[in-house]
């Protein structure tokens, strides 16, 4: 190839040497052992409501996150030498969403079970894929709790069209996987919610943030409540994104948008200081769809989320290499 100086491989974008990439500490699996921090898709989509392109959510925000450099200027702290492995995404069964489901919870246990030190970082998806892969993340850590960011409940009832991506934490708490009283939901929004689902979830004794709780408080005091609250009751944290609850202007790349929704900053925020916690093991952002946003906002936000929840871990004396 030396005679031939200006070719290189396709896709490749303009590289400067003085720059770190996130794609360039992303690394696939080579199926042999897993450590540190991985990605994982979740590619399902059929189960949602209304129209969703959310099963290409994962390529997309892995394009995003490449995109990015590593280093946080405003905390002076440089990912640049972790060593993220991609796992990949999890094949979902063309028709049954209780079997993609299923595949989902069966691959989170058993990759936690032998890699219990394994940080995961989950792709959606849309938002039904949380009731297998928080199922899983409990079974391999035990006594779990979830701080939730939507602007949904997500606790319809399954008798009107069965398991869909506003039913996963009903089917969470009716099984008891998790108890209400460790479930935490930061921004919940008017008009997105009943009165018999806000009714059910304070029967459960579910912890609630609604939007003017935050904007109201400081987001770092709600997340210092919420590990407060958690800390002496579980085991572990696992932390669902549902990207609806940031507003539609930041987010318009979600099959629920809606006004009056979350700075983007104020998630970055929360998301560092969770980060920073040792109890928080895990992470997952759902409701991306690429199929209706716009120049890939939505995913970039998701980019950064991993990427602030990374700086919250570095932060923290973590690091994986």
């Amino acid at each position: 190839m030396t005679q031939f100086p200006y070719l290189q491989k396709a896709n490749r974008s303009f590289v400067d040497r003085e720059v770190t990439k996130v794609g360039d500490i992303i690394h696939e699996w080579n199926a042999s052992n897993i450590r540190g921090v991985g990605l994982l898709g979740a590619p399902l989509s059929k189960s949602s409501i209304s129209h969703s392109g959310a099963c290409f959510a994962p390529g997309t925000i892995r394009k995003a996150l490449s995109g990015f450099s590593t280093y946080a200027i405003e905390d002076g702290i440089d990912l640049a030498e972790w060593d993220i492995q991609d796992l990949g995404d999890i094949t979902m069964h063309v028709t049954d969403i209780t079997e993609s489901q299923n595949r989902v919870y069966k691959t989170v246990a058993s990759l936690l079970k032998e890699n219990p030190t394994w940080l995961p970082i989950i792709l959606g998806g849309d938002n039904s894929i949380t009731y297998p892969t928080v199922k899983g993340f409990s079974k391999a850590k035990g006594n779990v709790g979830v701080i939730q960011f939507d602007a949904h409940h997500d606790v319809r009832n399954l008798m009107d069209g069965g398991p869909s991506n506003g039913t996963q934490f009903r089917s969470l708490l009716e099984t008891e996987t998790i108890e209400g009283k460790n479930l935490i939901q930061v921004g919940i929004r008017n008009f997105s919610n009943s009165k018999p689902y806000h009714d059910y979830v304070n029967k459960k004794d579910v912890t609630i943030y609604t939007m003017k709780d935050v904007r109201n408080k400081k987001m770092v005091d709600i997340m210092k409540e919420s590990i407060h609250t958690l800390k002496p009751r579980v085991e572990s944290i696992y932390i669902s994104v549902d990207m609806d609850v940031v507003d539609q202007s930041q987010a318009p790349g979600c099959s629920a948008i809606g006004p009056g929704g979350m700075d983007a900053v104020d998630l970055f925020e929360a998301i560092t200081y969770l980060g920073e916690q040792p109890m928080v093991e895990g992470l997952e952002i759902v409701e991306v769809d690429p199929t209706v946003d716009f120049r890939d906002m939505t995913s970039r936000v998701a980019a950064h989320v991993i990427l602030h929840f990374l700086k919250g871990k570095q932060k923290g004396g973590l690091s994986f290499d």
